[in-house]
């Protein structure tokens, strides 16, 4: 049985950088997957400012992600969802991307989230959050970001096609959405995902 836990990153947490950066490169360097790599400043960056999410198993680190605005805040990105390989399977991918997801509509109640992604599971826990299959049209137009796919192995599917296609599918969540669905726009009870939060397993 393990236990998961996940929380905002700090900078007690610096010192996983190596160890995020080389998941993020093993992840990246496996065909299909469509990951971007990672600079350990661009991670430091990150944990930093409050922008990550890093869990454990049974007190190892486990994975990480991280979220960014883009559009001058119009949008934010979960990104960098990794992993370790030794703990796949074990449901730390879904509390990972619950935990971005709330980080997200505390930080940025009024954003769209969106992300790329070429793994089914990950789809499928999007899909359990509220996000929706988009064109690339409807996420953000902001150059820094797309200019953030160099890294990828796919990026030049991305340049061939003029930013509309790639191997990844973007998904995104619209508060508006919501608001909606219910008449009175963002509610509450969404924010039921503690930023830490631990699972038996």
């Amino acid at each position: 049985m393990n236990r998961i836990t996940t929380c905002v990153a700090n900078a007690e947490h610096l010192k996983y950088i190596p160890d995020i950066v080389n998941t993020i490169d093993q992840s990246a360097s496996v065909k299909g997957t469509g990951l971007a790599r990672r600079k350990p400043d661009y991670i430091e960056a990150k944990i930093i400012e409050g922008k990550a999410i890093i869990a454990f198993v049974d007190g190892n680190f486990g994975g990480f992600c991280y979220i960014e605005t883009w559009g001058d805040k119009q949008f934010v990105a979960n990104s960098g969802l990794i992993v370790k390989e030794k703990f796949r399977g074990k449901g730390v991918a879904k509390l990972i991307k619950e935990a971005a997801f709330n980080l997200s509509r505390e930080r940025y109640p009024d954003a769209k989230i969106f992300g790329l992604t070429t793994g089914l599971a990950v789809m499928k826990i999007n899909s359990s959050l509220g996000y929706r299959p988009v064109t690339f049209s409807e996420l953000t137009d902001d150059d820094e970001f797309w200019k953030g796919c160099q890294t990828c192995a796919y990026y030049d599917i991305l340049q061939r096609t003029g930013r509309q296609h790639c191997l990844c599918t973007g998904m995104l969540f619209d508060p508006a959405w919501e608001a909606v669905k219910t008449g009175s726009g963002f509610q509450p009870e969404l924010l039921r995902i503690p930023l830490f939060q631990s699972q038996e397993g």
